[in-house]
């Protein structure tokens, strides 16, 4: 759907295909490997598909070819007229967007005391024996 839509708009083939990669969060490396093609390559298409869309960045395109992706909104994603979603999907949370809160975390070498005791970053537990 996608290679299409870039096809009529004046891309050849090989363009599409690699915006359409790109648009997927592929980087320029794996691109190339995926196309048996070098970086360069890669970097070549982009500059041509970048003048062919009117675009000045990878940024650009990606948000250009997003709503032709071929997302398919169902309906366990689809929000209702409250704006709740009314499915399972509300509970996801994207990847590197989560915060977790309540929890310790444990850095070797540091004191991990988080209730007030020992502050000067040394435990004498189990030190010489006793």
């Amino acid at each position: 759907m996608l290679r299409d839509i870039l096809i009529q708009k004046g891309l050849s083939n090989r363009e599409a295909e690699v915006a359409e990669l790109v648009s997927k969060g592929l980087s320029n490396k794996e691109v190339a490997n995926q196309l048996f093609v070098t970086e360069k390559t890669v970097k070549f298409h982009l500059t041509n598909i970048y003048k062919k869309m009117n675009v000045k960045s990878r940024a650009q395109l990606i948000v250009w070819c997003l709503p032709h992706l071929g997302f398919v909104e169902n309906d366990s994603t689809r929000e209702n007229n409250t704006g709740v979603s009314t499915g399972t999907a509300a509970a996801t949370i994207p990847a590197g967007s989560a915060t977790v809160s309540g929890v310790q975390t444990i850095i070797p070498g540091r004191s991990n005391d988080l209730g007030g005791g020992n502050r000067g970053g040394n435990s004498d537990i189990g030190a010489m024996g006793m």
